[in-house]
């Protein structure tokens, strides 16, 4: 879907029944590299009657799919193609709430790989306008928590997963991002798992009811 005025292409899953003068949590979904909206998709079935679900698809060609930023080493992704992605996912955030009905205190940010790296990015440079965020095997770029203009995560919880036998990124990032956050003074679940570079049915149980007790907050 590319909706005019759009800073990128999404799909969109919402409730049914969208009650006039109602307002609704919203959940922006980013996949990992090489893939795109849809793929996504299946990992945030079954929240569509509570949220609206902005799958967002990376802007840069990365076959099979897509990407939303290049890299030109081991966890350093190119500085200025990350600005502009983060640039581009922040516009997309502000057209989404002026374009839907969204409580705009229940944003939520969601992200495997790539899209975690990005979410947990948005979270330090958006600060209190985002809730929560489920960060599925990312890391923070060394650039963004030492150069960035990061504001204050306080009010926000986190879902950070990572597999123990990941060899695309290592398990010690995952234990890093905890870290980074908790030191931020944010509300975060830290959750292992015996897998690789994956989202297992384990943790996507894990996260799911993580973000549904969230939301009764």
């Amino acid at each position: 879907m590319m909706k005019v005025n759009s800073p990128m292409i999404y799909e969109l899953r919402r409730p049914k029944r969208v009650e006039p003068d109602k307002t609704y949590p919203a959940l922006f979904v980013m996949h990992g590299i090489g893939s795109n909206e849809q793929n996504m998709l299946p990992l945030v079935n079954g929240l569509e009657e509570q949220f609206y679900i902005f799958s967002i698809r990376g802007h840069l060609k990365q076959p099979p799919g897509f990407a939303y930023f290049t890299i030109q080493g081991y966890g350093k992704p190119h500085r200025e193609v990350f600005d502009d992605a983060i640039h581009k996912l922040s516009r997309f955030i502000d057209y989404a709430s002026e374009q839907y009905p969204l409580d705009l205190s229940q944003l939520y940010l969601f992200g495997f790989s790539q899209g975690a790296i990005l979410s947990m990015t948005l979270g330090l440079t958006l600060g209190d306008r985002i809730k929560g965020i489920i960060a599925l095997s990312g890391y923070i770029p060394a650039f963004v928590k030492d150069e960035y203009n990061t504001k204050s995560v306080k009010q926000m919880s986190l879902f950070i997963s990572h597999g123990v036998m990941d060899q695309v990124l290592p398990y010690e990032w995952g234990v890093a991002n905890y870290e980074y956050f908790q030191g931020q003074g944010a509300t975060v679940t830290f959750k292992t798992y015996q897998e690789g570079h994956t989202v297992s049915l384990q943790n996507h149980h894990d996260y799911m009811k993580w973000l549904l007790h969230s939301l009764e907050k």
